[in-house]
């Protein structure tokens, strides 16, 4: 008995034991569920953002390279906003909009530029940006420019605050326009591949690096005219918004071995000294000349501010309803097929524009095109849905960003008017296709092929064999067809003859400005100009509401999108560190990325693709 009742008496108290933790529990859980409900009706009550205190600075503290529309999988949106980190990209559009209701915004007294992030952006992106910030400064209101270092990029937009100043230990770098490329003849030689480059076009040198060990008479000149055009408008534009005698850049370029002597190696004296910038500070010095021309924050410790993604909450959301001009953003390398935002798919693109040609409320489209090409097919898919939106009585019109080269070009010939920014990279009309065969390199192995086959077409693209040269005529033929098919579309679209078109196609790239000299675009502008436009076409009174057709994707899309993005890469880099393998150089990463783009438009479509792309980037 007197085992029996300790017995009972110790399950007595795991009983009671047991009915107090279970109460904890639920009775935690019921708390938190209380905390979530009382946050929801606080949000709920205090809904929008707190309203702006006087002097408010608007800190315009770009993150990232700037671009047309954000890349990469929604996955990775989610959760760097689950983290409470920011995206590091930069949209245009909202720059544009952020600084314009700055300027009208009465609590907003000055924009401060913080640049130190910044990932750079091509020359017309700058442009865009440079234009908002003058049309800023132009309601009355100071833009202040700080940075630890300015490069190129940055400074350009720098260059157009009415203060600049650099830290102690800066400086700005201001190199100029150009590029080296790698080329891998030799290389490849020694490894018995043999890279088969077929193209249209003397100044078409996209795949030049693979068949020749250095560029070509023809590709030094066109670029030489590309860049130097460039370059005058980048020296131009900052000097004249820092009031310096033309030619001082390139003159203290000249002269920086010896006047950084002088200086003993000071940057950012340097800097002062040429009149790049107008003060030295550190960054407690800026705070305090922050706070004297604002205001302190609530706490004391800095001055009052807001930076770009916070205000974003304060402009006034877009009229959903009513006319509107519909805008297709184009940006990236054109693939066949579906693509995620940071590239264009044929077929997903072509979507969107008829997409926006189906709906009742979309009166004309504006296509943004930033892109140096890639698969001819796609890019004819995209400028037919383009063709046939025009003939469904909408009209488009063209905005060309940094960079509207060869496929991006391609897509911009069914319009009403073509507009580009001066520093446009543009033209590029070529088509080129690359054809690899490594049987020299399997005889280097000691290892043979052969069999049998009904013609000499049965396994003419294995790279195993040789090229026929009956193979080699039939591909330069496609070639040849597609590249007539360019040239014609194009004499057609700028109403020329195609001896005209010709003779400034053959590959070769130009600025907007040069582009306009020569008829490939109708005038020079920004993309405000081509909303105008569309706006003006479609008869669309006052200002238009501006409506973007994007892409969403699918759930089962999402979640392969996050499996390749995040398994691949984690097993490709625990392999390479298994094997003790180095990171590859540079110009090797250079090369796989050209060369598994090119076998990705042909991957699993057909044997051989023909490709209208520069391979080139905005300088």
């Amino acid at each position: 008995m007197g085992v029996k009742s300790v017995f009972s008496g110790l399950w007595w108290a795991v009983c009671q034991f047991w009915r107090a933790l279970d109460a904890t529990r639920r009775a935690i859980l019921n708390l938190l569920l209380l905390l979530i409900l009382v946050a929801l009706v606080v949000g709920l009550f205090n809904r929008g953002p707190k309203p702006l205190q006087d002097k408010t600075a608007l800190v315009l503290n770009l993150q990232g390279p700037l671009v047309e529309q954000y890349s990469g999988s929604p996955r990775d949106t989610a959760m760097a906003q689950l983290r409470g980190s920011k995206q590091k990209q930069t949209r245009l559009r909202d720059v544009l909009a952020t600084l314009e209701a700055g300027a009208k915004d009465p609590k907003i007294s000055h924009v401060l530029l913080d640049l130190d992030e910044f990932g750079g952006a091509g020359m017309a992106g700058l442009n865009e940006v440079a234009a908002a910030l003058d049309r800023f400064k132009a309601s009355g209101k100071p833009v202040l420019a700080y940075g630890d270092n300015f490069d190129q990029r940055s400074y350009f937009l720098a260059a157009r605050a009415n203060e600049v100043y650099v830290n102690p230990m800066g400086m700005v770098m201001i190199e100029g326009f150009g590029r080296y490329r790698t080329y891998y003849k030799d290389a490849l030689d020694r490894l018995g591949v043999s890279a088969n480059v077929l193209r249209v076009g003397a100044f078409k040198n996209a795949a030049e690096p693979y068949f020749a060990n250095a560029p070509s008479k023809a590709a030094l000149e066109a670029e030489a005219y590309l860049y130097g055009d460039l370059w005058a408008r980048y020296t131009g534009a900052v000097e004249t918004a820092r009031k310096l005698p033309k030619g001082a850049i390139v003159a203290g370029i000249e002269a920086l071995p010896e006047t950084l002597a002088q200086l003993k190696g000071d940057s950012a004296k340097l800097a002062l000294q040429a009149k790049l910038v107008d003060g030295i500070k550190t960054r407690d010095e800026m705070r305090e000349l922050l706070i004297a021309r604002g205001a302190k924050d609530e706490k004391g410790k800095s001055f009052r501010r807001i930076s770009l993604d916070e205000y974003q909450a304060y402009l006034k959301p877009a009229a959903q309803h009513g006319p509107a001009v519909g805008v297709v953003v184009a940006e990236g390398e054109i693939v066949d097929g579906d693509a995620a935002a940071g590239r264009i798919g044929g077929d997903s693109t072509a979507r969107q524009i008829r997409q926006a040609r189906e709906d009742d409320q979309i009166k004309a489209v504006v296509l943004r095109v930033n892109s140096p090409g890639g698969s001819a097919f796609a890019s004819e898919i995209i400028r037919r849905e383009l063709e046939l939106t025009q003939k469904a009585g909408k009209p488009v019109v063209i905005s060309m960003g940094d960079v509207a080269a060869s496929g991006g070009y391609w897509i911009s010939m069914s319009s009403k008017e073509v507009i580009a920014d001066p520093a446009t990279v543009t033209g590029s009309i070529g088509v080129f296709g690359m054809l690899p065969t490594a049987d020299k390199l399997l005889e280097k192995l000691s290892i043979h092929t052969g069999g049998y086959t009904s013609t000499w077409l049965t396994g003419g693209f294995d790279p195993r064999r040789p090229l026929d040269p009956r193979m080699q005529a039939s591909v330069q033929q496609g070639i040849n067809h597609i590249y007539d098919e360019f040239t014609s579309k194009a004499a057609a679209a700028r109403n020329k003859p195609v001896a005209d078109i010709d003779a400034v196609a053959q590959g070769r790239v130009w600025t907007g400005a040069q582009a306009k000299e020569r008829g490939l675009i109708d005038r020079l502008g920004s993309f405000d100009d081509a909303i105008k436009s569309a706006a003006k076409l479609a008869k669309l009174e006052g200002t238009p509401r501006v409506s973007y057709v994007e892409r969403e994707m699918g759930r089962l899309e999402r979640v392969l999108s996050s499996l390749d993005e995040v398994v691949a890469p984690a097993i490709a880099a625990s392999v390479r560190a298994e094997l003790g393998l180095p990171v590859p150089p540079k110009a090797l990463l250079q090369a796989q990325g050209e060369l598994a783009f090119l076998a990705e438009l042909s991957e699993g479509k057909k044997p051989f693709t023909a490709v209208v792309h520069c391979l080139c980037l905005a300088p």
